[in-house]
């Protein structure tokens, strides 16, 4: 992997923290998030709304 630039590596981290911040807010709100996964948007969280059929969906995803 490359080395970036410190200010690249400085915004990569404040974007990492502010969407790890947000998710874990929609967590204790109960509210639920969409996420990317295995080149698939996935619904998470306890109030997500039912998937069709054929989509993949986990209650048990991991909070990130």
């Amino acid at each position: 992997m490359t080395q970036l630039a410190p200010d690249t590596q400085e915004m990569l981290d404040s974007l990492r923290t502010a969407v790890a911040d947000i998710l874990e807010r929609k967590r204790r709100l109960g509210q639920y998030a969409v996420i990317w996964q295995d080149g698939k948007p996935v619904l998470i969280g306890d109030d997500a709304p039912p998937q069709q059929a054929g989509e993949q969906y986990s209650q048990d995803q991991e909070w990130y």
